[in-house]
């Protein structure tokens, strides 16, 4: 079958620290942990953890693996469409759990939202607008 508009996604990025990302982005944003799974040592497996909302058609795979560093640059975004404000209380809570506010390179995102830095240097943009208008 071919991929379709209800295919479901996988983002898959390297992380420094996989408990410091699950604070981040399940005690701050509110995802849920899918699946962990630990290398337990083996050298064929890699520590992971997949988080992110039971009804969505997407979620986040982050690996550790020693070897693998993240390389995120200013335009690395996952951006979520709030359609409506950004609560302040959510942006506080994202910085409580390991986020860092940062200004966007692109003006547009500040414009019509505002960025986190997670814990590996990856930016989570929270928008104000709806998909369907951006």
């Amino acid at each position: 079958m071919p991929a379709t508009g209800q295919s479901h996604i996988r983002i898959a990025r390297p992380s420094r620290d996989l408990v410091a990302a699950e604070d981040f982005w399940v005690g701050g944003l509110g995802l849920s942990v899918l699946f962990r799974a630990e290398s337990a040592g083996r050298p064929d497996h890699h520590d992971l953890l997949m988080i992110g909302w039971p009804d969505a058609s997407w979620h986040l795979e982050l690996v550790h693996d020693a070897a693998v560093k993240p390389r995120p640059t200013e335009e690395d975004l996952l951006v979520v469409y709030l359609d409506g404000q950004v609560p302040e209380t959510l942006l506080s809570r994202l910085e409580a759990h390991g986020g860092k506010r940062v200004q966007a390179r692109n003006p547009y995102w500040d414009n019509w939202g505002a960025s986190i830095e997670d814990p590996d240097g990856y930016r989570l943009v929270l928008s104000t607008r709806s998909w369907t208008n951006s």
